[in-house]
């Protein structure tokens, strides 16, 4: 795809110096930026990648706009990491709308009863199941199902071999990697005489709007009540979300966190790769977990919290673990006052 440095400034805004006509045949890295690409510079900490980069231009902050201005094209933004995430959304649009328009494919099966919205696209061997309710712009991608009663928002795409189990809701432009699925049973059973008795899963999967959900990753539905996925969160890749889990709003999670059924999650909390949450515990809004962490208690402060012994606040942590590295040492040191006595 080819446009033009005046293009991106008429979508996105900012303040543009140079040649507006300049050709933009791709986003690029600065250490790969080339005279017709586009790259950014965050913060002005990284000036001296200002003379090395050949990026034709570049969304510069207010501090570096005099040194940038100088070497050529660019464009002032006073975020330019934001920038460059709207830019990486427009350039996607205009990807797409290079594609053929939007249909059902002739191997996708689509049940009569199902209802699909305005310019809805369906790949390759996909199924869409009774009552199912497809919004407009919506993408069910190759080996995709939607099972009955699901309803997926307008403007939200599935990837491919995504699964929406029955009765379950994603809600407007979400995006959802290969792999997902939406609404498998809960693990629930019951112990009987040596053995597992199991308990249905009769609750659904409710997600709401602009949510992504990472490759491979599996939200389960609620024992008896929904499980909630809450506006704008974000899962990454490989992520276990057990039945009757609660999401809030603008919460984001790193690859392979796993989060034990019932547990209550604030909003715009993180959750760093490889943790794991205990299940019916509760998290406040604005907490924010370590990687690799185990989170056996709940967490009513904000704050930053750290460890997979007992967790805790992150500076009493790092002074608990520095105290820990030099147990060895005590008790060597132990030991001798034991032996001159």
């Amino acid at each position: 795809m080819t446009t033009t440095l005046a293009d991106i400034h008429a979508a996105l805004g900012g303040v543009l110096h140079g040649d507006a006509a300049l050709p933009i045949h791709r986003i690029a890295s600065l250490a790969k930026a080339g005279p017709q690409d586009v790259s950014f510079i965050s913060h002005a900490r990284y000036a001296s990648q200002l003379a090395s980069t050949q990026a034709g231009a570049l969304i510069v902050p207010p501090a570096l706009a005099e040194p940038a201005r100088a070497r050529g094209a660019c464009i002032v933004a006073d975020d330019p990491y934001l920038y460059f995430a709207r830019l990486t959304q427009w350039w996607r649009a205009r990807q797409r709308q290079a594609v053929d328009a939007p249909a059902i494919h002739p191997s996708a099966w689509v049940d009569p009863r199902a209802r699909l919205g305005v310019g809805v696209e369906v790949g390759p061997f996909a199924v869409i199941e009774a009552e199912a309710e497809i919004g407009d712009g919506a993408v069910i991608g190759a080996h995709g199902v939607v099972q009955r009663r699901a309803r997926v928002g307008a403007g939200t795409r599935l990837a491919a071999h995504v699964v929406l189990g029955h009765d379950c809701v994603l809600g407007r432009r979400c995006i959802v990697h290969a792999g997902v699925v939406i609404g498998a049973d809960g693990f629930g059973f019951a112990p009987h005489q040596g053995q597992w008795v199991k308990i249905e899963q009769l609750g659904a999967v409710q997600i709401g709007d602009d949510v992504e959900i990472g490759a491979n990753t599996c939200i389960d539905r609620g024992a008896l009540d929904d499980t909630v996925i809450e506006d704008g969160v974000k899962l990454d890749n490989l992520i276990q979300i057990g039945h009757n889990v609660h999401i809030g709003r603008h919460t984001a999670m790193a690859g392979c966190v796993g989060v034990a059924g019932s547990a209550r999650i604030g909003a715009h909390c993180t959750v760093g790769g490889g943790a794991v949450i205990l299940g019916h515990l509760t998290l406040a809004d604005h907490v924010h977990i370590s990687a690799a962490s185990v989170v056996m208690r709940s967490i009513l402060q904000p704050g930053q919290y750290s460890g997979v012994f007992p967790i805790d606040d992150n500076k009493s942590w790092e002074k608990n673990a520095a105290t820990l590295r030099q147990l060895h040492r005590l008790r060597e040191r132990l030991k001798a006052l034991e032996n001159r006595s």
